[in-house]
């Protein structure tokens, strides 16, 4: 059914909810540096299972639609193949370059520079797709983005990386935006069940080869490991790009991306949970900041 056959109140509706999926996915995808952190395989490896054990879940969803006799859309040629892959290589070359990042610079750099991925969602889908975009939503983005920063250290933490790391990291945030760009065309006409299988089995087939290749220890050696993957997999994947997917019927690519910079603040207080991780001032005024900015986008 196309929006112009829904009245504006549904519309209005359907919009709220998907604001409401996308913190919550944002949330669920917060958790996911926990999970990476205490895998028993590598990081590349990690990836991999996140994805792979994601289709899980999904082919389960998949079985029950169809038993029930729902109808679905289907690609309708090799153009249509194309653009339900490019989310999936997209997503692949963002986990593995911010994982490679993780290695070559601070964990603080590698975070803070993956995490500036609105701006290119913005600059791309003004440049490729001519979207407007408001004085007030680019103050809510300067806001939000100004807090990650004080959220991560300030300025003064960029000064512990490596340079070679850090490009890599904002090769991650081209990436991601890549990722949301190319989710947003594609989920205005497919289902959220059909562009995650192809977007989860895309990426997984994508880092297959990095993981086997050029990483040892495929397999987690406890049932503990299994268990950190299985919880990466199925609720920061599965759950939270679930919930980001259907968002993206009813908000703006831009404004979703910029939505999910709740994600390090969801790290940050994890981290300081399970991890023992301290949380200053500086902290905590960032991630206020941050929602501040979230806020501001909103209204523009």
């Amino acid at each position: 059914m196309s929006s112009t056959s829904i009245s504006a109140p549904a519309i209005l509706r359907s919009q709220r909810w998907a604001l409401a999926a996308l913190l919550l996915g944002g949330i669920v995808i917060g958790c996911s540096p926990i999970f990476v952190r205490l895998s028993e395989v590598g990081p590349m490896t990690t990836a991999f299972w996140r994805v792979a054990l994601g289709m899980l879940p999904l082919l389960g969803w998949q079985a029950a639609s169809q038993s029930r006799g729902e109808a679905d859309a289907r690609p309708a040629g090799f153009s249509d193949y194309i653009a339900l892959c490019v989310p999936g290589v997209m997503l692949a070359g963002d986990l593995v370059a911010w994982h490679i990042s993780l290695h070559l610079t601070s964990v603080a750099n590698a975070t803070l520079l993956a995490n500036m991925a609105p701006i290119f969602v913005t600059l791309g889908g003004w440049l490729l797709f001519r979207t407007k975009i408001s004085r007030i939503f680019l103050t809510g983005l300067a806001l939000a983005l100004a807090g990650v920063v004080i959220l991560k250290g300030g300025p003064a933490a960029l000064g512990g990386g490596d340079i070679k790391g850090d490009v890599i990291a904002i090769i991650a945030a081209v990436f991601y935006a890549g990722y949301i760009l190319s989710l947003g065309k594609v989920r205005s006409r497919y289902s959220t069940l059909t562009v995650m299988l192809w977007t989860t089995g895309s990426a997984a087939i994508c880092m297959l080869p990095l993981a086997l290749f050029f990483e040892a220890g495929f397999w987690p050696y406890t049932l503990f490991g299994w268990a950190i993957l299985i919880g990466l997999a199925w609720l920061s994947h599965a759950g939270g790009q679930g919930l980001i997917i259907f968002a993206l019927a009813w908000l703006p690519a831009a404004f979703s991306s910029l939505t999910l910079l709740i994600q390090p603040v969801v790290a940050t207080i994890l981290a300081w949970l399970l991890l023992s991780e301290t949380i200053g001032i500086m902290q905590a005024v960032g991630g206020i900041i941050v929602l501040a900015g979230i806020l501001v986008a909103r209204r523009g």
